[in-house]
């Protein structure tokens, strides 16, 4: 299994030369079963989405996109993505099930007068739906939905797996809400312990450093030390610090990353265009 990471930001876009290296798009994972094959399966659709296109030189996306929650950086990218308005693209969108039909759900920001056109004016390809929490079969991989603490909205955090490797992806999370756990950033919840239990990759909200933490809680996001935790608790072999803070800086970043060296789980952050191999 290969990730092609396409959008690494939270809250918004970041463009200027300071966000160069880890990039200014917002969330963004494709799934790739192997490197002969175009992506089938994305994980959210911030503007990271739009230039995952060029992974399909003019072809159509044929597959299936899941969002983790409703918020703007995260379905941003979906009228921007040319592979999926090619003529042959189907694609399936799916969101955490909220006890509305789907389409209209995501009409209510993407639509006028928000927006010049309507969720279905994206092409005949495209279907809406929801997700339920559980474990489900998606463009060939096995993938578990548990809904994690995040403002504004219902929010899955996600596992995937092919049968041989797995990684977690929890791109906005606020373990805070559920109290402040052992070390004042949130307890190891069974969500987030069971998505992230023995992954090879946990790529996991880190919008905020642990200074910042308490002025900033309410926004509903992580401090960067809590991903290491859970890491530590779930037996998660690496840790990717993914949803950076717009403002974060490519310095601030390295900064951050070289506070966990020589740590009990080895650390790295989120960069567009990098394609890992699980």
């Amino acid at each position: 299994m290969r990730l092609l990471v396409c959008g690494v930001r939270g809250s918004t876009p970041a463009p200027g030369p300071e966000f160069v290296r880890y990039g200014g798009n917002t969330s963004c994972i494709a799934v790739l079963a192997n490197e002969d094959e175009a992506p089938r399966l994305v994980l959210d659709a911030g503007t990271g989405l739009a230039p995952l296109s060029k992974s399909f030189g003019g072809e159509a996306f044929v597959g299936t996109i899941i969002l983790g929650h409703l918020h703007w950086d995260h379905t941003h990218g979906l009228p921007f993505f040319p592979a999926g308005f090619h003529p042959d693209a189907k694609v399936t969108l799916l969101l955490p099930e909220q006890g509305e039909d789907a389409e209209e759900l995501l009409g209510r920001a993407f639509s006028p007068p928000h927006f010049p056109i309507w969720p279905r004016q994206l092409g005949d390809g495209w279907t809406f739906d929801n997700l339920k929490e559980g474990e489900h079969e998606l463009e060939g991989f096995h993938v578990l939905a548990r809904e994690i603490p995040h403002k504004g909205g219902r929010t899955f955090g996600y596992r995937v797996s092919d049968g041989t490797s797995s990684f977690a992806y929890l791109s906005d999370h606020s373990p805070i809400a559920y109290g402040p756990g052992p070390d004042g950033f949130g307890p190891y919840h069974e969500a987030a312990v069971m998505l992230a239990s023995d992954v090879d990759l946990l790529i996991h909200d880190a919008q905020h450093t642990a200074a910042e933490f308490q002025a900033k809680s309410f926004m509903g996001h992580s401090a960067v030390d809590y991903p290491v935790g859970l890491a530590r608790e779930a037996g998660a072999k690496k840790v990717l610090l993914f949803h950076h803070d717009p403002p974060r800086t490519d310095d601030e970043v390295d900064a951050i990353v070289e506070g966990f060296a020589g740590g009990p789980v080895p650390v790295e952050a989120a960069t567009e265009g990098v394609v890992i191999q699980l």
